[in-house]
């Protein structure tokens, strides 16, 4: 059943969509950044698997969840949680949901003819809500965003190859509600992300049709970025994150991605982790239902 129905979308063109558009760039939901949209999606599940430093060390496992509603026209509203095993050799697993999300974000600014868009929301890590013997924070976490969007469809026509390329980013302030103690502070950090996308789509719909068949038409590799950085409190000013290669193939209804996730450091985590997701816009899936904000239709 799920191959045919990946085979069924990819016959659709993507130009004809209405979910993540720029001009005729399409912008996919990536795994491990946010993207700048304001739209009615979920994605169910989101898996992710990496070794994390502790002493013991211990393998991370977590399954997610998120949905977003369009609440109002360019304002959209997501809530996500997760579910988590840890497991370190010779011991038992420790398992236990992670602290829900909160996410609000209004696209504020987009431009068809120069495939860009750029976007601010709030998230609030809702401190306490999850299993605190697994590491979750008992303080929250608010963090402004600035989300953006760009594809190079515009270059010049002597650059056709390098057409297909876009890049999303995020650039957050986390602001925990408790500063910690001296022995064990609490810093801002510095959130950002980065997301080096190739899209195949693109190639094929509006540079030069090369003859890939499904599914291959429908890809688009990318790199993702997801990184953090301590700015106060007499925390060492040493970044810690991932960077996430991988792959989107993006059809009418649904996407799904996979991407290997590399720790900068050992800070970061001990070996390569993967992350996978399976994404699902609601907007185009049950247009009657989520075409339209909720509010101020």
């Amino acid at each position: 059943m799920f191959s045919v129905s990946i085979f069924t979308s990819a016959a659709v063109p993507l130009s004809a969509f209405s979910h993540g558009f720029a001009g005729d760039r399409f912008f996919p939901a990536t795994l491990t950044t946010d993207d700048p949209f304001a739209a009615s999606e979920l994605s169910l599940p989101t898996f992710s698997e990496i070794r994390q430093p502790g002493q013991p060390s211990f393998n991370d496992f977590d399954i997610s969840t998120d949905i977003s509603l369009l609440l109002l026209p360019n304002t959209a509203l997501t809530i996500g949680d997760g579910y988590n095993i840890q497991k370190a050799a010779n011991q038992s697993a420790r398992t236990g949901f992670d602290n829900a999300e909160l996410n609000l974000l209004y696209e504020f600014f987009e431009n068809d003819k120069h495939e860009a868009i750029a976007s601010i929301g709030l998230t609030w890590d809702i401190g306490g809500s999850g299993s605190q013997s697994l590491g979750n924070d008992s303080f929250s976490t608010w963090t402004p965003t600035f989300y953006f969007g760009k594809g190079f469809g515009d270059l010049p026509d002597s650059l056709p190859f390098l057409k297909p390329f876009a890049i999303t980013g995020t650039l957050g302030l986390g602001i925990p509600t408790s500063s910690g103690t001296q022995s064990d502070p609490n810093p801002d950090t510095l959130e950002w992300g980065l997301a080096l996308e190739y899209s195949l789509i693109y190639l094929q719909e509006h540079v030069k049709d090369i003859g890939l068949k499904a599914p291959c038409n429908r890809l688009i590799p990318l790199v993702e970025f997801a990184l953090s950085t301590p700015l106060n409190r007499g925390v060492d000013k040493l970044t810690t994150g991932t960077i996430n290669p991988g792959v989107i193939w993006s059809g009418q209804y649904f996407q799904v991605g996979i991407e290997a996730m590399i720790p900068i450091n050992s800070e970061s985590g001990h070996s390569v982790g993967v992350i996978a997701q399976v994404h699902f816009y609601l907007d185009d899936l049950l247009p009657k239902i989520f075409g339209k904000p909720l509010f101020g239709r």
